[in-house]
């Protein structure tokens, strides 16, 4: 395919047009002499925030080639080029900007291209955006339908009336299916999709989008249930230290993964934090039994990919991205100090 210098253009031919700055998508390049444009298009507002910062966790710059708060913001910049859904704002503090996009979609896909391309940085759990319309606090609601076969339908109902989501229509389509219909507040929906998925054991259909500001739900907040098992130490983690842990909940790491103070390595089974040892060597002595060590296993660890972690976050921990890792941490790393911040807020 090769470029041809052409003096005119008809609709739906594709150009190039040099020579002009600052154009947007949506708006009209008109001769001065007979200024009349279009109508610009309607882009929907973003639904959704995220703070992302640069990284700067103890394995900061290990694997990652683009580290810096520049090299950062230049490529959220360069990405405001193409989407325009997405914006971008400075937050006053350095190497800190709030991201909005359309959805938890829309960031995770945007994160996951900037992991691939090389990039480090630190992503914060997932925020609606509020409104004040008429004196009174808005959010934004989404229209969802779903899919699933019928001996899901009744756990599908429970989960999401949970999220205060209001059923609008509820119909058998045939061949052991059901079709719902519902209206649900867009921070109830945060992490929904991997329950949907375990829910209806991968068989269900799930498909939401932005329908309107409605008032706020108040006295209700969504979020995880339970805590986290943070580290305490670093270094890498020993089958050992593992085994005298996993009672305590979902282990998200084994054996020889290196770690740092404030890591999460897994989901407490209760709804505190737990500080753990995870590097933790064990004894040596000169007593030895003929089969304890062979016979010694811990569990398989879940697997926390990006779209997971996310799900996963509390206002209180980021998401560490790198081209090689996906890490849970907590916003304060030294344990002490966020027990102590910890207590403050319980006050």
């Amino acid at each position: 395919m090769d470029q041809v210098e052409i003096e005119e253009a008809k609709a739906g031919d594709l150009i190039a047009v040099s020579g002009m700055e600052d154009i947007s998508v949506g708006e009209t390049v008109v001769d001065p002499a007979h200024p009349d444009e279009l109508p610009l298009l309607r882009i929907d507002e973003p639904t959704l925030q995220m703070t992302f910062r640069q990284n700067d966790s103890p394995f900061a710059g290990r694997e990652g080639k683009f580290v810096t708060a520049r090299q950062i913001e230049d490529r959220l910049l360069r990405e405001l080029h193409t989407d325009v859904s997405l914006r971008v704002e400075d937050t006053g503090q350095a190497g800190s900007w709030l991201v909005s996009g359309r959805g938890e979609l829309h960031l995770s896909i945007l994160i996951e291209n900037m992991r691939r391309e090389g990039f480090e940085l630190q992503a914060s759990r997932p925020q609606v955006i509020f409104r004040e319309e008429n004196g009174q606090t808005t959010e934004p609601y989404e229209s969802i339908q779903i899919d699933t076969p019928d001996e899901y339908s009744s756990a599908v109902i429970d989960s999401l009336n949970q999220r205060k989501g209001e059923m609008q229509n509820m119909e058998a389509v045939g061949n052991g299916q059901t079709r719902l219909t519902y209206m649900a507040p867009s921070r109830g929906l945060i992490g929904y999709a991997t329950e949907f998925m375990t829910t209806t054991h991968g068989y269900g259909i799930y498909n939401h989008t932005f329908a309107e500001y409605r008032p706020k739900v108040n006295n209700w907040e969504p979020g995880r249930r339970n805590g986290a098992l943070v580290s305490i130490n670093q270094g890498p983690t020993t089958n050992y230290a593992i085994m005298g842990v996993e009672d305590r909940g979902q282990m998200f790491i084994g054996a020889g993964v290196d770690v740092y103070e404030g890591m999460v390595v897994g989901m407490n089974s209760r709804d505190n934090d737990i500080s753990v040892n995870v590097t933790k060597m064990k004894p040596q002595s000169n007593v030895r039994s003929s089969n304890k060590d062979q016979t010694a296993s811990i569990k398989t660890p879940r697997e926390m990919n990006l779209e997971a972690s996310m799900e996963f976050l509390n206002d209180d921990e980021y998401v560490e991205v790198t081209p090689e890792n996906v890490r849970i941490r907590k916003a304060i790393l030294n344990t002490a100090e966020r027990e102590k911040a910890a207590k403050r807020r319980n006050k």
